[in-house]
Parts: C-alpha cells; sequence; structure tokens
C-alpha cells in the first residue's frame, strides 16, 4: 500500500467555467487535461484520491467568504459540479473504496471535516495537491498539511488562480516555509 494520496480540491464550474461565479477562468480550464491525467495516474496505481469540494449555503451572511467573494459552489447548484472531463473520470470511479468526495466549507480542506483521520487511517504520509484557486484553498490545505505533519508535493500543472501573483507568491510559500516540493 501507498503512502501516498492526491488531493483534487475545488476543480468545479463555478472555478473554471468561463461563466463559473468565481472562476480562474482560462488558467484553471487549460489545467484540466493535468488534473484529469494525474488523477488517473493515482486511481490507476491504486493510490486514494480525495475530491474536496467548496460547499455553500446560499445568502448565508456568516461565513466569512460572503465578506470577501460573491456567492459560489452553492449546494444544490450546478456552479458544484466537477468541471469538464474531470466529472466523468470521477463518475467511472466514484465507487471505488480508493476514490473518496466530501464538502468542505471553509479554505483548507482539512477545517471542519474528516479528511485527516481519512489519511492517518491509510498512513497517509505524502499529501499530492491539485485544483483551485492555488493562493487560497491549495495553500490553505498546505498550510495545515505541513502543520499536521504531512509531506506536501504541489503539482505546477495541476493549479491556477484568478491572481497571478498571489499563484506564484503559493507556489513559493510552498517551497521555501513549507518545505514542500512543486512538481
Amino acid at each position: 500500500m501507498s503512502n501516498k494520496a492526491l488531493l483534487n480540491i475545488d476543480y468545479t464550474h463555478d472555478f473554471v467555467a468561463e461563466d463559473g461565479k468565481l472562476t480562474c477562468g482560462e488558467p484553471a480550464q487549460a489545467l484540466e487535461n493535468s488534473i484529469v491525467a494525474i488523477t488517473e495516474a493515482f486511481i490507476q496505481a491504486g493510490d486514494d484520491v480525495f475530491f474536496a469540494i467548496d460547499a455553500h449555503e446560499a445568502n448565508d451572511p456568516h461565513h466569512p467568504e460572503s465578506k470577501l467573494f460573491p456567492p459560489h459552489n452553492i449546494t444544490g447548484t450546478a456552479g458544484r459540479a466537477l468541471y469538464g472531463k474531470l466529472a466523468g473520470l470521477y463518475a467511472t470511479h466514484q465507487h471505488s473504496p480508493r476514490v473518496h468526495y466530501f464538502d468542505k466549507t471553509r479554505y483548507s480542506a482539512f477545517t471542519g471535516t474528516n479528511l485527516e483521520l481519512k489519511l492517518r487511517e491509510r498512513s497517509i504520509t505524502e499529501l499530492h495537491l491539485v485544483g483551485v484557486c492555488t493562493d487560497i484553498c491549495i495553500l490553505h490545505t498546505a498550510v495545515d498539511a505541513y502543520n499536521k505533519g504531512f509531506d506536501i508535493v504541489v503539482h505546477r500543472k495541476g493549479v491556477a488562480s484568478f491572481n497571478p501573483q498571489g499563484h506564484d507568491f503559493a507556489l513559493n510559500h510552498v517551497e521555501t516555509t513549507l518545505g514542500g516540493k512543486v512538481i
């Protein structure tokens, strides 16, 4: 059994599609084939793959993001659907015992979820990250992973942001401050 897992974060319609509510646009769309290939490689290798997908309630004035961003990834909307070919890949493998899908309500995939428990149960020590946004959910998840003692690998051709400077900062931060790898 492998000690690594893939965490696929927020690669949904609202974050990727041209008409998405909080889209990263073309940079995220350009990742589609790479994210699908990386995800497929982990599945074929028998490694665990976790889909951590943002879930918000409509008109929630108490959520901190409501003051920062337009409503996005609202529960029950098409905006939460996995984007493009990734949706088909997930549909094909969703019943695999190594493919996991869960909702998250904060930037970090660890906050308010059982992700750490699932990783520890499987003796996972190395966490690979793909998805969006590099400088928000990817970075906050990487910081939490670092603080919890996981080795971090971010796939450069698997992450994007609507903020190019934030994207570059986050990748640099992973390497220089979190001791992670960017491959």
